[in-house]
Order: C-alpha cells, then sequence, then structure tokens
C-alpha cells in the first residue's frame, strides 16, 4: 500500500501521489472537515435567531 517516496526533490503533488489514503485523508483535512464545522456553526445561528 505504501511506497518510498523516491522523488529526487520532494513536492507536494508527489506526497499526494503516494495512494488513494493519502488523497483522501487530505481531502477530508481540507475540505470535509471544514463544511461540517461550517454547518454545524450555521445551524447553531439559525436556531439562536430564529
Amino acid at each position: 500500500m505504501f511506497e518510498p517516496f523516491t522523488d529526487i526533490v520532494p513536492s507536494f503533488f508527489g506526497w499526494l501521489n503516494q495512494g488513494p489514503l493519502t488523497l483522501t485523508i487530505f481531502l477530508h483535512t481540507v475540505i470535509i472537515l471544514p463544511m461540517i464545522w461550517i454547518y454545524k456553526q450555521e445551524k447553531a445561528r439559525l436556531e439562536k435567531e430564529s
């Protein structure tokens, strides 16, 4: 599943290209988790207004 990172010059895209698990963890960290946090924050704000 994991292969050694053999790029001569390590890059961000080379790091993402390590496998589907790395990409999934990155996308959940950058996109999914902030969406859940924003959703809960807006839901609480709307309940407070009504």
